[in-house]
């Protein structure tokens, strides 16, 4: 390999609920990423990707997350909504794009968990919130342009 010469990262996508996968793959198609989909077994698609791989892991709570910490490394691109799954992955240098095309910061995430934290405290005691808003179109075209950034960053325009 060409010292000068870039390599791609490995997009990791937590799948079981991800509205974006589709996206994921055309664009990694473009710049010629790799594409692991991991999902549990319990949410097995049917959905064939020429140009992702899918990996299925058991039905345990966190078996998709323990996958994903345990395959992705520095400089690969993870995509999930799991802010504890985000928290873990960004001190090993793996940039963490959410579906709805944000960026999960180091310098942010702490308070992110907090806010997660206070959530599930006030669900216990009985106060249930909205939820979260709906994923939108803007949102996916936020995604879209957002995975094309990073995945331009290791490569020359033509």
């Amino acid at each position: 390999m060409n010292k000068n010469e870039k390599v791609f990262p490995t997009i990791f996508v937590d799948a079981d609920s991800c509205p974006v996968k589709s996206e994921i793959v055309e664009i990694a198609s473009l710049f010629s990423a790799a594409v692991i989909l991991v999902a549990s077994y319990d949410h097995y698609l049917k959905e064939e990707y020429t140009y992702a791989r899918w990996k299925y892991v058991d039905a345990g709570k966190e078996a998709v997350d323990l996958f994903i910490m345990n395959h992705a490394g520095q400089g690969d691109i993870v995509v999930t909504q799991d802010i504890g799954l985000a928290s873990t992955l960004l001190p090993t240098g793996v940039q963490v794009l959410s579906p709805k095309g944000f960026m999960f910061r180091e310098e942010e995430i702490q308070t992110a968990l907090d806010i997660r934290f206070l959530h599930a405290k006030a669900r216990r005691r009985g106060v249930f919130g909205k939820g979260p808003k709906p994923f939108q179109e803007k949102d996916r075209q936020r995604f879209k342009t957002e995975l094309t950034r990073i995945l331009s960053n290791f490569t020359e325009i033509l």
